[in-house]
């Protein structure tokens, strides 16, 4: 079973998992919309030809370069 599966364990800088029920609500959404949004421009990758093994890297790599907010 995958994490997705499971649902997330959410953690704090410290380690320790988000308690608060609106947090977890809206990480939760957040993450739904996300999986949806990806495997969307998945599939429309592949329809216009991509190789599905370049579009998971370039996907891998989008997240990669995901920065912290004022970092």
């Amino acid at each position: 079973m995958t994490v997705a599966e499971q649902g997330a364990v959410w953690l704090d800088r410290q380690g320790q998992p988000i308690g608060c029920v609106e947090k977890l609500k809206v990480l939760r959404e957040n993450d739904a919309e996300l999986r949806q949004n990806m495997q969307d421009a998945f599939e429309d990758a592949l329809l216009m030809g991509v190789a599905p093994d370049a579009m998971r890297e370039i996907l891998t790599d989008m997240v990669k370069r995901l920065r912290e907010p004022g970092a």
